[in-house]
């Protein structure tokens, strides 16, 4: 009995690595579907997280919105079953970003950086989530205006993961809108040095040199 679960457990992991890789959600987000375990209601719960990320993926190429509704259905019950994984508090964000609700989407990554959930990511994963915060509630809150919550959560989202260029990007557009250049310029960059060929990033240095 326990080797057979163990052995579920193992197909379960491999799948939902497979997955989130092909279908492009963050998968660094999975870390505590690295070890293998017999308890009935972590494998229930990673079934819901699996169900849910296919629904996403679904939602996402198709465009149907109902299978995103069935999708934060899905991991609201891995979150019942395991509140303490971060995993599905930011499945359930995506879903609802994709329903347009980015303020409940908030929540979810709100949850997933509580005290609660934020032990099971890693470093790079803290970075990640918090660059997607960051990145929701500048859509919330609109261009003309930053939130010092939003540069602190990218602040540190770069501190926690150096090599992601979007977040860099975010930072150097958030640094512009409160006219900070000199600190933009350093962030756009960072961009460059993690991606030598970004256009948006040379662009946007160019621009602020001009400005000068």
């Amino acid at each position: 009995m326990v080797a057979d679960l163990l052995l579920q457990a193992l197909v379960i992991i491999v799948v939902i690595i497979t997955f989130l890789f092909m279908y492009k959600i963050p998968q660094k987000y999975i870390s505590k579907y690295r070890a293998t375990s017999s308890n009935s209601s972590a494998l229930r719960a990673r079934r819901h997280f699996i169900a849910g990320a296919q629904l996403l993926s679904k939602s996402r190429s198709s465009r149907d919105l109902s299978a995103a509704k069935l999708a934060v259905e899905e991991a609201d019950k891995a979150i019942e079953l395991d509140p303490r994984d971060a995993a599905s508090h930011i499945l359930k964000s995506l879903a609802l970003e994709m329903l347009g609700l980015k303020t409940a989407a908030i929540k979810a990554i709100d949850a997933a950086l509580s005290p609660l959930a934020v032990k099971s990511l890693e470093d790079d994963e803290k970075g990640d989530a918090l660059y997607k915060r960051a990145e929701l509630r500048v859509g919330v809150s609109g261009e003309e205006r930053v939130d010092e919550a939003v540069l602190s959560d990218l602040i540190e989202s770069v501190k926690l993961k150096g090599d992601n260029v979007k977040a860099f990007m975010l930072l150097g557009e958030c640094y512009e809108r409160k006219e900070m250049n000199e600190k933009a310029m350093e962030a756009y960059e960072s961009a460059i040095r993690v991606d030598s060929d970004h256009k948006g990033a040379r662009e946007a240095l160019n621009r602020l040199g001009e400005s000068r």
